[in-house]
């Protein structure tokens, strides 16, 4: 037991270092606390109402008290970035997040015991994963209405293929090793073998695939809430703030309406991709 600990740490701190060797991977995680960091402790770094219309101050160029101006209804762009990123990135990693654990235990199951069952949801998978991603997103939120909650019930429902194709694959090349083999032989029953022996095998290329559907549903809540069928206008994302200088007028006279919103996702998914590249170097088995 004490080999096996000591080896897991061996391997872990090597994986420690080749992710700091990457600097592509931890300039990703510097953008990532970064942008993190701006958006929770968004109260200390303006005095600024995100919803608060003022008039007067309507389409301000950058500068003085508006550090990126303000919009058409006087809103001051810079705390409206900073609130609406806090949403935007809780929508993203909570779709991440619930596509991640359904495909997790549906790989499982799958994987594990294979069957009637695994046929059909197999099927189904491979139906959902015909329809292009976006215009599924787009046709669902058009179904459930716009709202928080059934923006990440959608995410949540289109999100769990990639996981679960992962982890049902990789099921299938565990399930007859040695080790399970002596599970069974020592009486452990099915699940306990599915989620306690073979699944933390598997939980590699599942994390790599959570960075990656983070950074695309952000960007997919961008492009709907841009359109209007994201989440309601009232409530600031990074792509209500883009949907609100979408107007020709606007994007020619005052670039700063959609310029800063659009570096901020820019910045915050291509920090996830390089992260997400730096994770799957250090968590493919070939490559320590």
């Amino acid at each position: 037991m004490a080999r096996e600990h000591k080896r897991s740490f061996e391997l872990a701190k090597r994986g420690i270092e080749k992710f700091r060797r990457n600097k592509l991977a931890m300039l990703g995680l510097g953008i990532i606390a970064v942008i993190i960091l701006m958006c929770v402790f968004a109260p200390l770094l303006t005095s600024f109402d995100p919803s608060r219309i003022s008039l007067p101050e309507r389409r301000l160029a950058p500068g003085g008290k508006h550090l990126f101006g303000t919009d058409s209804l006087g809103r001051d762009v810079f705390a409206r970035i900073l609130y609406g990123g806090r949403m935007s990135i809780l929508i993203g990693l909570s779709g991440a997040a619930g596509g991640m654990i359904f495909g997790i235990i549906m790989g499982s199951l799958c994987g594990y015991f294979g069957g009637t069952a695994d046929a059909v949801i197999i099927k189904m998978a491979e139906l959902v994963a015909v329809i292009p991603q976006l215009l599924l997103n787009l046709v669902l939120v058009l179904i459930a209405g716009q709202s928080i909650r059934n923006l990440i019930c959608v995410f949540t429902f289109t999100g769990w293929i990639a996981t679960f194709r992962l982890v049902r694959g990789r099921f299938f090349s565990l399930r007859e090793e040695s080790f399970v083999e002596a599970c069974r032989a020592f009486g452990i029953g099915s699940f306990s073998i599915a989620f306690k022996h073979i699944l933390p095998n598997c939980l590699g290329p599942v994390v790599v695939q959570f960075t990656l559907n983070t950074a695309g549903f952000i960007l997919t809540e961008a492009a709907l809430s841009f359109i209007g069928l994201g989440v309601p206008s009232g409530t600031p994302t990074w792509g209500n703030v883009i949907n609100a200088a979408k107007d020709i007028v606007i994007i020619t006279e005052n670039p700063w309406l959609w310029i800063s919103p659009g570096l901020a996702i820019a910045l915050f998914v291509l920090g996830i991709n390089f992260f997400g590249d730096g994770l799957r170097d250090v968590l493919d088995p070939n490559q320590l």
